[in-house]
């Protein structure tokens, strides 16, 4: 198996380099992400690699005319992850072969977002079980021939997750992950061009923390922080995530309102270049560690700026749209 790793990431390791080198120039932290990507590769299940390997052979086989897909959330469709086990003879019934479970990680009662304001990527909410609920519920649903799909929250994290309150505490290395500004100088000059997501329910684009005496961008609601993905820990630190996630045993990661991951100043915020960048490494990354894992772009935008997240046949990024 080390030589399918090594295969893939020769495959893959010029291009990753180029894209991550042009974004951040640091060796540092690309020799970081590579030993991650390693590690994650070895922690992968012998099952999932076979999984993996029979989609290498098959690289087309979600667009088979029998794929029959169903969005859920877990406690209103059967309590908790447990629940949706024990239905899953319900949904063969039904011929479901793609399960979408709605958003189940760990996030703050009344100020979750529906589930949009992750504050632990490993650990799934309470009242709904855990990651070995789900990594069990994943495996009996590869038995019966069906892909599991959930959402990866990766533009911002809840205010209660650990990097923000350590950013809160002023420690400046979590600081550095988010966006932080000490007078409106700043935030007044990406309003001028930054569009806003919910001006009624949470106008503007920035939230005023009165006891840290700053502004944090908070592009959604005022309990999520805006990611930095200037910053290359964050980058590593999510794919970090996305992986622990894959090998659970999660097939499909639909990537949640990825044309907002990249912010520039004097731009809208949205579709910019480097978020091509950034999924492009991301479809290597993937394919390096767990090729049997689709990307699912959520690009809630007029038909002409969905379709350039397919990338090209010779570069391609998302899987499905």
């Amino acid at each position: 198996m080390r030589n399918v790793f090594e295969r893939r990431f020769a495959a893959h390791f010029d291009e990753l380099k180029w894209l991550y080198m042009e974004l951040y120039d640091n060796e540092e932290r690309f020799r970081e992400l590579c030993e991650s990507l390693c590690a994650f590769y070895h922690e992968r299940s012998g099952e999932l690699k076979e999984r993996d390997l029979l989609r290498e052979s098959d690289p087309d086989w979600y667009r088979s005319p029998d794929m029959l897909g169903m969005m859920l959330y877990v406690d209103s469709f059967a309590g908790n992850l447990r629940g949706v086990e024990q239905r899953l003879d319900y949904l063969e019934r039904c011929r479901v072969n793609y399960i979408h479970l709605m958003p189940f990680l760990d996030t703050p009662k009344g100020a979750s977002d529906g589930g949009y304001a992750v504050a632990d990527f490993r650990k799934v909410r309470e009242d709904l079980g855990t990651m070995e609920d789900l990594e069990h519920l994943t495996g009996q649903c590869h038995g019966r021939g069906m892909n599991v799909c959930m959402d990866f929250v990766m533009n911002h994290t809840s205010e209660q997750h650990e990097w923000a309150k350590r950013a809160r505490a002023g420690e400046q290395e979590y600081r550095d992950r988010y966006f932080f500004y000490p007078d409106r100088t700043i935030p007044d000059q990406y309003e001028r061009t930054v569009p806003q997501v919910f001006p009624t329910a949470a106008p503007g684009n920035f939230t005023w923390l009165e006891e840290e005496q700053t502004w944090v961008m908070t592009t959604f609601y005022p309990y999520q922080w805006d990611l930095d993905y200037r910053n290359p820990k964050v980058f590593n630190e999510m794919m970090g995530e996305f992986l622990y996630l894959t090998n659970r045993g999660i097939d499909i990661m639909r990537l949640d309102v990825v044309p907002y991951i990249w912010k520039e100043l004097r731009t809208s915020c949205r579709n910019l270049p480097r978020v091509h960048t950034l999924v492009r490494m991301m479809r290597m990354i993937g394919e390096i560690v767990c090729p049997g894992v689709l990307l699912l772009g959520e690009v809630v935008m007029e038909p002409e700026k969905v379709v350039p997240y397919f990338g090209t046949v010779e570069k391609p990024e998302c899987h499905m749209l």
